[in-house]
């Protein structure tokens, strides 16, 4: 192997197996290829807890680490070069001589509603069946649509969309990004507002993993590093930090990047969605982790601290 700085022939991929994840994997192999047309790329797909363990929801076996932690252990026995992964599931914290070594611009981050029958969120049937594995999102269904029915939906976006269609739900919410990489946005029924469906943390962003001492895969990353997308990033992830969200617990976080004006709206609300903080703050882009920090302390002080040594106490 050679050491880290040293060009190589011949780049691996770490990702996951599923359409979406491997999407990702080759929309980052293109872009390699383009920069460096001679160079080998291989992708390595990674069988991860989160894809294993289908039938449990993930805040109960662990939370959003399952879906990196086997490709991260890859990573640091050099067994691959770099990962792909969803920004939204990556934990607060990666281990250590692991660094997030480029964000690519973000695909819409918003929620989507997918109904049978095109009905929206305000003319779903009273008592509808919604499927979401998300925390996140069942609170924020509950909120606005209490008499909602919310039920456990896992697995790839094509299986639960066959779910839906095969009348186990009357609609579906996944995240608008993932549909749009895959082709399969005309399923979308209704884009949710953010004001309706505050996004997940990262939600729409990949996230480039790599070794922090492998200067030769940061420096070709970094040509399609986009700095705004890793701005909102920083300061959502921020906010996840000081919130200790490293399970799927029903926080939420949303920054919109202007000129160099950041604003982070963040969110922390019970599983039921009876008890609901929101908070927003605008800052500096300089300043994008201590904007996130800042919106989190709001959100515990404002009633987020007890709803969520609730959640972690029953986890």
């Amino acid at each position: 192997m050679s050491t880290a700085s040293q060009a190589r022939s011949t780049l691996i991929i770490g990702t996951r197996g599923s359409q979406l994840a491997l999407w990702q994997a080759e929309w980052v192999q293109r872009q390699l290829k383009q920069i460096v047309p001679d160079l080998s790329i291989v992708l390595k797909r990674i069988q991860t807890s989160g894809d294993k363990i289908l039938d449990v929801p993930l805040a109960k076996v662990g939370g959003k680490g399952l879906f990196v932690k086997e490709i991260e252990e890859a990573l640091l026995r050099k067994d691959i070069d770099l990962a792909v992964h969803s920004m939204k599931d990556m934990p607060a914290v990666l281990p250590s001589g692991l660094q997030i070594i480029c964000v690519p611009e973000r695909e819409d981050p918003r929620d989507a509603l997918i109904s049978r029958d095109g009905k929206n969120l305000d003319t779903l049937p009273l008592g509808g069946r919604v499927g979401t594995s998300s925390l996140r999102r069942q609170a924020q269904l509950l909120h606005a649509r209490p008499d909602l029915r919310i039920e456990m939906l896992r697995g790839n976006v094509d299986t639960r969309l066959r779910k839906l269609q095969e009348n186990h739900f009357d609609a579906v919410v996944l995240a608008v990004s993932g549909l749009k990489r895959l082709g399969l946005s005309d399923h979308i029924t209704e884009f949710l507002s953010v004001d309706v469906s505050l996004p997940a943390i990262g939600q729409g962003a990949l996230g480039i993993e790599g070794r922090e001492e492998d200067s030769f895969v940061r420096n070709l990353v970094s040509k399609f590093e986009h700095r705004p997308t890793r701005v909102m990033v920083t300061a959502e992830r921020a906010l996840l930090t000081r919130l200790e969200g490293g399970c799927q617990v029903p926080i939420a976080g949303h920054a919109i990047f202007h000129g160099e004006e950041l604003t982070l709206d963040g969110l922390v609300a019970s599983v039921d969605g009876k008890r609901y903080v929101r908070y927003f703050l605008s800052g500096s882009a300089q300043d994008a982790e201590s904007l996130g920090t800042k919106v989190a302390e709001e959100l515990l002080d404002r009633g987020g601290h007890p709803i969520l040594q609730e959640i972690y106490g029953a986890a």
